[in-house]
């Protein structure tokens, strides 16, 4: 049980005196770079499905 409690004061330290955390402004800006990145990522693979469906489709006639 010391060990746990050891683990958990040390942990605690580590993340109030030692991480970096980023501003609030950061942090917006990121979000929505990653935001933007999913869409155009998501949207870049429904378009390599539809081509793929297209082809198959046209390949076994099931159009």
């Amino acid at each position: 049980m010391e060990k746990l409690k050891l683990y958990i004061r040390e942990s605690y330290n580590e993340l109030m005196y030692n991480v970096t955390w980023p501003s609030f402004s950061s942090l917006q800006s990121n979000t929505v770079l990653v935001l933007v990145g999913s869409v155009i990522f998501a949207l870049i693979i429904l378009l390599m499905d539809l081509v793929w469906k297209t082809g198959t489709d046209f390949i076994y006639g099931n159009a």
